[in-house]
């Protein structure tokens, strides 16, 4: 993490402006000197924060300045305030950065149904614009954080036409991570020059094989997105077509994506453990991701994973509702390395090894449909005890 940079033409700051208790980061402020194309993906949560409408909204114009996140206190189902906020929070930032207040877009995560205390928002997005800094982005991340118990970035250095192109990734989330956006804030930005129809296909493509294959509860929220800024500062040749710069663009943008919602999972609410779950030889994607997303939501397969209990029946039994045609008589489960069910019925295995395998701090769990060659991963986490525990007292 030491090694993380942001590409060239941004700046990033992250204070603490009282939202939270005990003098914790809150705020995050990130500007691109020029304007940068954006582009979006949306929580479908039919509920709708006002702030996340606001960016929705706002990010067809195709050109943004700044990011403000605010943590701890969602901008979410207060009413006409909620709005009006957002577009007080979105002007505050245009006048210090000196941009349109349509320029700039906005995140909010945290208890929902609580107005924002927009007097210590203004005064604190003053104290973080006179803290931006070109250097290691952490108090940022630092400030969009909630139940997460550490900070998630990355950054990849890659050569297009000869030029040096930085991709950066900041992502926040622990509960609530299910596919369709949860309780998740993804920030990506890129010094490329890229057209806006291409970035948008590059972040949906990228978030279609990562944030959208993760999965903790099976719950998604209301204020949640991942966005992706290009400002071009890289100078290398517009990426406007399928070429080959955009082919590595869109490789390397996947490769952050990932490696951000490994984190994500990994630092579910209570987990002990990342889950990866690979559904092989399918007859179609389609059946190979119903079958993924049905068992790294599985309650059942998560509390046997946190107790060390290889108990194959949940995942097949997972498999089944899962509403994917396949042949369960045909069916092979793998825990790590380790062989547990064969067409579709029970082996005598080696428990002592399931154990030492299930104690390890990632597991791989591999179902193998042996009806094609279309395969499907979802990374997902176990079910402790700690999770009850945060969530019982989440408000309070």
């Amino acid at each position: 993490m030491d090694n993380v940079r942001l590409p060239k033409g941004f700046k990033t700051a992250g204070v603490s402006c009282g939202i939270k208790k005990q003098n914790k980061r809150d705020l995050a402020l990130i500007v691109s000197e020029n304007e940068a194309e954006a582009a979006g993906v949306f929580t479908k949560n039919v509920v709708k924060g006002h702030s996340l409408k606001w960016s929705m909204d706002k990010i067809k114009n195709g050109k943004t300045r700044a990011i403000v996140i605010n943590s701890g206190n969602a901008n979410a189902c207060v009413g006409s305030r909620g709005d009006d906020d957002a577009i007080t929070m979105a002007d505050l930032a245009a006048k210090l950065v000196g941009c349109k207040k349509e320029q700039v877009l906005l995140g909010s995560t945290g208890v929902i149904g609580y107005p924002l205390p927009m007097t210590k928002i203004e005064s604190g997005l003053h104290f973080a614009y006179h803290k931006l800094s070109k250097e290691n982005p952490i108090d940022a991340v630092d400030a969009i954080m909630t139940t997460d118990t550490f900070p998630k970035q990355v950054s990849i250095d890659i050569d297009l036409s000869g030029k040096e192109i930085t991709i950066y990734g900041m992502a926040k989330g622990s509960g609530m991570i299910h596919p369709n956006m949860a309780t998740m804030i993804g920030v990506l930005l890129t010094d490329a020059s890229i057209s806006s129809d291409m970035l948008n296909n590059a972040l949906k493509s990228a978030v279609s094989k990562s944030f959208n294959r993760i999965s903790v509860d099976g719950d998604t929220s209301v204020c949640d997105m991942v966005l992706l800024l290009a400002n071009g500062e890289a100078s290398n040749p517009t990426i406007i077509d399928a070429n080959c710069d955009y082919e590595v663009f869109e490789k390397a943008l996947e490769k952050v994506s990932v490696a951000l919602s490994k984190m994500l999972a990994k630092d579910g609410e209570g987990a002990t453990k990342l889950v990866e779950i690979q559904v092989i030889n399918a007859s179609d994607k389609k059946s190979a991701h119903l079958i993924a997303n049905s068992i790294a939501k599985s309650p059942l397969v998560k509390t046997a994973l946190f107790g060390q209990d290889a108990n194959w029946g949940r995942i097949i039994t997972a498999a089944g509702y899962s509403d994917a045609t396949f042949n369960p008589d045909s069916v092979d489960i793998l825990i790590g390395d380790l062989l547990v069910c064969k067409d579709g019925m029970g082996l005598s295995f080696d428990e002592e090894k399931a154990i030492n395998i299930l104690k390890q701090k990632e597991v791989l769990i591999t179902v193998d449909l042996k009806m094609g060659d279309s395969k499907e991963t979802m990374w997902t986490c176990d079910f402790s005890y700690d999770y009850v525990k945060i969530n019982g007292s989440y408000r309070t």
